[in-house]
């Protein structure tokens, strides 16, 4: 019998049904849901543990809350109704935060290889904003040997003196939010900015020498059709980004659309089903990829093969993730972690305790293995002898079951070399990965 989730699954999206309200995309494991206040103290003993003789990479994920406007399909714990003053204090707030853990044995005198500044919207902050939390930054942590500093833009807020500021302060990765290029879609689903704006910040952008300057599109949002979406991908494929990122529409619970269908009753979203989400991003796979781009992961397409992701490699990989500011998550010495949710619960503790930390979760040696393992197959593939000496054991023996289940299917192949996903499989790649959850693991909420 297959162990690959039901299509009737509450927990993972599925192959051929209409998108109905929860998360699905695979962002750590064990599922949020499994993470616990009372496990907050086996943070506190791995922080009090010195790293290993030879220690884990190492980074920094600064979470910005601020917008413009709140999307419509928007999950995360982002704030609208905040004004300098409060912008100002939840700076001071999260550099005292990275303060706590600076001092800590883990990671006292360690420097990060990389960094990420994600939303809400990084790029809301004023220029003098942003000096003043990088600078406080580096000073409490040194930024020498970083090799990738990332950072979310909404086009809106992006104006010439802020990109040179960025650049100043050591972006690489400038990642620029832009869902869609075309107006209406934009507006429908609740987005701050339009087309144009995404044309003047891209041109600036790119005059100013960004390493890396990536867009994010997503397909399947409310009022989206083939002809949209097929304009939309040639669109960007003019702009020839060094990188694009694609996502398929979801609807969680706390969003506004989720609301909307609530009180009318509805159980299907107003967007694309999954089949049609699919196929659209693989027909934008297929068109960069015809333009010479490369299918990197299971989201991305690069246009320089060489091209990394720092960030999203130390998710996957089991580096020390040191994630600072409200409802941010974290992986630090084998603790999965994720602080306050709301932003006055998140500046109160860090006061009055010096961390903002509300959930955590220990792994096991196998949860970790489970951890990588799911993670890492987003990319595409995963290296048998690498995990083997990793953790001790062939994925093939962890895994049999689930991956002769989806080797049957046609959608992975497995040597003593690599498991790989194919095309798709990585269009589903998020349902699938739930066959290699522990059990009382598949129907957790990633919220």
């Amino acid at each position: 019998m297959s162990i690959l989730p039901s299509d009737t699954g509450t927990s993972a999206a599925t192959a051929n049904v209409e998108t109905t309200v929860g998360n699905y995309f695979v962002a750590n494991y064990p599922p949020f849901g499994f993470w616990r206040p009372e496990h907050i103290s086996a943070l506190s003993q791995a922080l009090d543990r010195p790293p290993a003789e030879t220690p884990a990479d190492f980074g920094i994920y600064a979470h910005i809350p601020f917008c413009r406007k709140r999307c419509h399909f928007c999950y995360f714990r982002v704030y609208t109704d905040k004004n300098a003053l409060h912008i100002n204090s939840y700076i001071e707030t999260l550099l005292a935060e990275l303060a706590h853990y600076a001092a800590k044995p883990l990671l006292r005198d360690r420097k990060p290889s990389f960094l990420c500044f994600g939303g809400g919207t990084p790029s809301y902050l004023s220029v003098n904003q942003l000096v003043t939390l990088s600078e406080g930054m580096k000073r409490i942590i040194p930024w020498t040997d970083a090799k990738e500093i990332a950072f979310e833009g909404e086009p809106g807020t992006l104006t010439a003196a802020k990109l040179k500021a960025l650049r100043d302060i050591g972006v690489t990765r400038l990642s620029l939010g832009i869902e869609h290029l075309d107006d209406r879609v934009l507006e429908i689903n609740g987005r701050a900015h339009r087309s144009m704006e995404v044309y003047r910040s891209y041109a600036q952008a790119r005059d100013l020498g960004f390493d890396q300057i990536n867009v994010d599109l997503i397909a399947g949002m409310v009022e989206e059709t083939e002809e949209k979406w097929a304009d939309t991908v040639a669109k960007v494929i003019e702009m020839s980004p060094d990188s694009v990122t694609i996502y398929q529409m979801e609807i969680p619970y706390n969003t506004t659309i989720y609301q909307r269908m609530k009180s009318e009753g509805l159980l299907t979203a107003p967007v694309a089903d999954w089949a049609t989400k699919r196929r659209w991003v693989d027909y934008a796979f297929r068109k960069f990829q015809e333009v010479g781009y490369t299918v990197a992961a299971a989201t991305t397409v690069i246009k320089n093969k060489d091209q990394k992701f720092l960030y999203r490699k130390g998710l996957f990989d089991g580096s020390d993730l040191l994630s600072v500011g409200v409802s941010s998550f974290g992986y630090l010495g084998g603790v999965n972690y994720q602080n306050q949710h709301d932003f006055e619960p998140y500046v109160d503790s860090v006061r009055a305790r010096e961390h903002g930390v509300y959930r955590a979760y220990p792994l096991s040696h196998e949860e970790n293995y489970i951890r990588e393992f799911a993670l890492q197959l987003k990319n595409g593939s995963v290296s048998v002898p690498d995990f083997t000496r990793k953790f001790g054991r062939d994925p093939r023996e962890q895994f049999p079951d689930a991956i002769q289940d989806l080797i049957h299917s046609g959608l992975m192949e497995a040597d003593d070399r690599t498991i790989s996903v194919n095309r798709q499989g990585l269009l589903q790649i998020d349902r699938l990965l739930y066959a290699f959850f522990r059990e009382e693991h598949r129907q957790g909420r990633y919220a």
